[in-house]
C-alpha cells in the first residue's frame, strides 16, 4: 500500500485561518437523482462496485482489498455511463479497472452495464482523481491509464479547468510502469493540441496520434462530437 499523509477530498481544504479554500478542479459535481432504472441498479451493485468517498481516508485503505485480489491496475478517470468502461473491463479479467466518476447516475449506469457485460473486475470511485493517483497509488503501479473525452471546458477563461495539463503529465507518468500506455480521446480540436503539446513535453513519455483505438466503443459523448462535426483524435503514449 502506497503511504498517504493528506485526506482525501481536496475540495474541503481550509486556509491556515480556518476559511475554505477555492480550489480549480477539472471536474464539477452535477445533479444525483436516479431514474427508476438507476435505482435499481445502484440497490443491486453499488455495495459490491462503489468505493464510498470516506473509505480513502480510513486507516489501512488499500486498493486491492477493495478488488478482492492482487492484480495489475487500470485507471480510467471520467467513465461517464460505464460503455467503454464495461466493455474494456470485461475483455480484461486478469486487469483491475479503478473508474472515477464525479457523476453518480452515471455511476448507476456504469452498474448495470457491468452487470451486463459480467466485468466484476471493476471499482467506482467519486473522489478527486489527480489526489487519488498522488496519494492511493504508487510510482510505476499503472498498467495503463484511459482518459476519454474529458471535460473539454471550451471557454477560454475555463481552460485552467483542463485535467490534461504539465502537472497532471508529470504525475500520471511517474505512476505508469515502464512502458505501459495512456490512451486519450477528445472531440475538441484544440485540446487535441493542448494535450499533444502538454504530453510531447513530458521527457518521461513518447507517443503521439494514433488511430482510432479498435477495442474502445464508439460512446455516446463521441456521437454527439461526430454529430456536431467534429473530428475524433486518438492519442497514445508510453512511458519510457
Amino acid at each position: 500500500m502506497y503511504e498517504r499523509v493528506t485526506p482525501g477530498r481536496p475540495h474541503h481544504k481550509l486556509t491556515a485561518d480556518g476559511r475554505r479554500m477555492r480550489e480549480v478542479l477539472s471536474y464539477s459535481r452535477r445533479g444525483n437523482r436516479f431514474t427508476p432504472n438507476q435505482a435499481a441498479a445502484w440497490a443491486a451493485h453499488h455495495e459490491k462496485w462503489v468505493i464510498p468517498d470516506h473509505a480513502v481516508d480510513e486507516p489501512g485503505f488499500s486498493l486491492p482489498d477493495w478488488f478482492g485480489r492482487e492484480a495489475p491496475l487500470i485507471v480510467e478517470i471520467g467513465s461517464g455511463v460505464g460503455e467503454a468502461t464495461a466493455a474494456l473491463a470485461a475483455a480484461r479479467p486478469a486487469y483491475d479497472v479503478l473508474a472515477f466518476e464525479v457523476w453518480r447516475p452515471g455511476v448507476a449506469d456504469t452498474l448495470w452495464r457491468l452487470a451486463d457485460a459480467g466485468a466484476a473486475n471493476v471499482r467506482l470511485i467519486g473522489v478527486d482523481a489527480v489526489w487519488s493517483l498522488e496519494h492511493l497509488i504508487g510510482p510505476g503501479g499503472l498498467a495503463e491509464l484511459w482518459t476519454f473525452f474529458p471535460d473539454p471546458w471550451p471557454k477560454t477563461r475555463h481552460r485552467k479547468r483542463r485535467l490534461v495539463s504539465a502537472e497532471f503529465a508529470r504525475l500520471a507518468a511517474g505512476r505508469l510502469a515502464r512502458g505501459a500506455s495512456w490512451r486519450l480521446a477528445t472531440d475538441w480540436a484544440d485540446y487535441a493540441d493542448q494535450m499533444r503539446t502538454v504530453l510531447d513535453a513530458e521527457p518521461s513519455l513518447e507517443g503521439g496520434p494514433v488511430p482510432r483505438w479498435e477495442e474502445r466503443p464508439v460512446t455516446r459523448f463521441e456521437r454527439k462530437g461526430l454529430e456536431a462535426g467534429r473530428t475524433i483524435v486518438d492519442l497514445e503514449y508510453r512511458r519510457r
